[in-house]
C-alpha cells in the first residue's frame, strides 16, 4: 500500500509540473500579446484558460482521491496539502493572464499610444519571479524560493511608480485616459501575479521544511 501511495504521489507531481508549464507559457504569451498588439494571440490565450481549468480540476480530484483512499500522514500529507494549494494558485495566475489578454485586446483596438508606464521592465521581473518560484518547486530549492520572497517588494514598488506615471500622464493627456487606464490595469494584474508567485515560494518552503512563513514575510 505504501508503494502504491508513493507511485500516486509521483503522478501528482507530474500533473502539477504539466500545469506549471502551461500557466507559465500563458503568462508570457499574454504579455507578448499586449506588447505587440496581437489580437489573435490575445484571443488564443483567453481560450487557453479552459485547458488550465481542466488540468486544475483533474489534479484536485486526484489529490482528494488519494486523501480518501490512503489517509496519508506526516510528510505525505504535507505534500498533498502543498500540491492542492499550489494547484489553486496556478489557476489564479492563469486567470490573471486572461485579464492581461483582455486588456491587450482593448489596447489593440484603441488609438496607438506609446505606453507611459514601465510595463516592460515590470513584466520581465514578474515573469522571472514566476520562473524562479516554479523552479524552486521542481528542484526543492529553498534559497531560490527565498529569492522570490525578496523580489516581491520590488514589484510592489514598480506598481506604485506606474500609478504615479499614470497620474502624471493623464494630467497632460486627459483624452487618453481610457487607453492608459488599460495599461495601469495590466500593472495591477502583474503585481497580483507576483503576489501569487510569492505564495508558491512560501508553499515550497512549507513542503520541504514544514514551516509556514506567510505571515513572517513583508
Amino acid at each position: 500500500m505504501k508503494n502504491l501511495l508513493q507511485k500516486e504521489l509521483g503522478q501528482l507531481e507530474k500533473q502539477l509540473l504539466s500545469l506549471t508549464a502551461v500557466v507559465e507559457e500563458n503568462v508570457q504569451m499574454s504579455v507578448k500579446a499586449l506588447a505587440e498588439r496581437d489580437v489573435p494571440l490575445a484571443e488564443r490565450m483567453i481560450k487557453a484558460d479552459e485547458e488550465v481549468n481542466r488540468l486544475e480540476v483533474n489534479l484536485e480530484e486526484e489529490c482528494l482521491k488519494i486523501l480518501a483512499l490512503h489517509q496519508p500522514v506526516a510528510n505525505d500529507l504535507r505534500m498533498i496539502i502543498a500540491i492542492l494549494k499550489i494547484n489553486n494558485t496556478l489557476e489564479r495566475i492563469a486567470d490573471q493572464a486572461v485579464n492581461i489578454s483582455e486588456r491587450a485586446l482593448a489596447v489593440a483596438r484603441s488609438p496607438i499610444i506609446t505606453c507611459p508606464l514601465n510595463l516592460d521592465g515590470m513584466a520581465k521581473k514578474v515573469i522571472s519571479m514566476l520562473e524562479k518560484a516554479l523552479d524552486s518547486l521542481v528542484n526543492a530549492d529553498l534559497q531560490l524560493a527565498q529569492t522570490v520572497l525578496d523580489l516581491d517588494d520590488e514589484v510592489d514598488d514598480l506598481h506604485s511608480t506606474n500609478y504615479q506615471l499614470f497620474k502624471d500622464y493623464i494630467r497632460q493627456n486627459p483624452a487618453a485616459i481610457d487607453t492608459v487606464l488599460n495599461f495601469l490595469t495590466v500593472s495591477r494584474h502583474l503585481e497580483r501575479i507576483a503576489d501569487l508567485a510569492t505564495n508558491i515560494a512560501e508553499d515550497v518552503i512549507y513542503l520541504n521544511e514544514g514551516r509556514i512563513v506567510r505571515h513572517l514575510t513583508s
